[in-house]
């Protein structure tokens, strides 16, 4: 009986410790960017506001990139495209992957837009749009294809870069770098969270930095192309950690988050950005120096499908997204369901103790912060992070309440008042399939 109880134990350590084996890896990984920036003689529009009117950028502030990471286990791979954009139309991904070929599907690819408001304008790269309203953007073809292509270029190149890496998360409270723009909440996410990824030896190779809030510090005036505040952090952090070390941002649940004027001074708003990016980047920079880093770690990827409930406008539409962006009733009702996906999907990425969860969209940080917790509970991630906007921008998720409450959140939301219990549901099914 003794004996058989011993083999019993043994055979459930080797059992464990396979499992263990089959869901850990030792990554090799690569990296590239590309300067996004479009030519000022393409005359492409800046994004982020309808009243800029589709006008186009008069020059460049600072230049704007995406930046690929590639990950491979010697037998999956995996691509994450950070940029400093306002976001991504349903279109675009597809077409990437279509030109990417190589054996890339849609699972294997996570672009994730900082949200810049002062990057090029969304729907100007969007085939759907037919309309012609300057407000929300006229589709540029030239400016499609130099968007597309330049990603498309950038994973190739990552792709052909692999090495042996190490790689570590770690996470923390920063209070007072951000706040709740809406006047009936002041619940904020104010967790910062740091991904290391070095070079055998120890030598960096990449970071990951994802922090929640608008980049919305430059105004409908200001008509330079930027990466606004994320850019001056991943400039700080380069500068900062050096030995070529390539900085990705990414931004979480910011739906109702924005920044807090925290640095003192400032003259403009080019300075204020420069000053809270400089800043929030030099905290990232010395959080990053303690990070222990491991070769052996858990990788996965998954792709969850979303039905989308109808899409449909908040009847406070016209007084709010309506009036900024010059749509009527009869416009919307053409443009929804031409422009409006009716499925989405929900990205996620394992990386050791990270947990990426792709959300196509803006979500609030309640139910940010609610899912990051659930997901915790359902995968053991210890540091499980939003990757806000991801792959597509669908609309605002906000919670039931929120969406009835109405405001300029709940006016561009477009999938009625169970968007953000859909979303989530969604979501965690993919976690769930991601953990199995």
């Amino acid at each position: 009986m003794i004996r058989c109880t011993q083999l019993i134990i043994l055979a459930i350590i080797s059992c464990t410790i396979e499992l263990s084996s089959m869901q850990a890896a030792e990554l090799s990984a690569g990296t590239a960017r590309v300067d996004l920036t479009p030519p000022l003689s393409m005359n492409a529009p800046l994004g982020g506001y309808g009243a800029r009117m589709n006008a186009p950028a008069e020059g460049v502030h600072d230049r704007i990139f995406a930046k690929a990471l590639v990950l491979s286990d010697g037998q999956r791979r995996f691509a994450l495209v950070t940029c400093d954009m306002l976001g991504l139309t349903p279109p675009v991904k597809p077409e990437i992957l279509k030109r990417l070929g190589d054996g890339w599907t849609a699972e294997q690819v996570l672009i994730l837009p900082s949200h810049s408001h002062a990057s090029i304008e969304m729907n100007a790269i969007n085939p759907n749009n037919t309309f012609g309203i300057p407000q929300i953007g006229i589709h540029d073809p030239d400016l499609y294809e130099f968007t597309v292509n330049h990603f498309v270029d950038v994973i190739r190149r990552a792709a052909d870069e692999l090495q042996p890496v190490t790689i570590g998360t770690a996470s923390r409270e920063i209070p007072g770098w951000n706040r709740n723009r809406r006047a009936d909440s002041k619940l904020t996410d104010d967790e910062i969270t740091i991904t290391r990824i070095d070079k055998i030896g120890g030598k960096p190779l990449a970071v990951l930095v994802n922090f929640t809030a608008h980049p919305t510090m430059m105004s409908e005036k200001e008509m330079l192309f930027s990466a606004g505040w994320p850019g001056a952090l991943q400039r700080t952090m380069e500068a900062s950690i050096g030995e070529g070390v390539m900085a990705m941002y990414y931004n979480g649940a910011q739906g109702d988050q924005t920044t807090i004027g925290r640095p003192a001074g400032g003259n403009s708003n080019w300075e204020r950005a420069a000053q809270y990016g400089l800043e929030l980047g030099l905290l990232a920079a010395g959080d990053w120096q303690s990070i222990d880093t491991r070769r052996n770690i858990a990788f996965d990827f998954h792709l969850q499908p979303i039905d989308l409930p109808e899409s449909s406008w908040h009847p406070d539409f016209m007084s709010t997204g309506g009036a900024e962006y010059g749509l009527t009733e009869e416009i919307l009702t053409e443009l929804l369901p031409k422009m409006q996906p009716t499925q989405t999907t929900s990205g996620s990425l394992r990386l050791g103790e990270l947990l990426i969860i792709g959300i196509p969209g803006e979500m609030s940080a309640e139910l940010g912060i609610n899912l990051k917790a659930k997901a915790k509970e359902i995968t053991g991630a210890s540091h499980p992070v939003i990757g806000g906007l991801a792959n597509e921008w669908i609309s605002y998720i906000l919670t039931a309440d929120a969406y009835r409450t109405g405001k300029y959140e709940a006016s561009v939301s477009f999938y009625g008042e169970t968007l953000g219990e859909t979303i989530t549901a969604g979501a965690m099914i993919g976690l769930q399939k991601l953990h199995q």
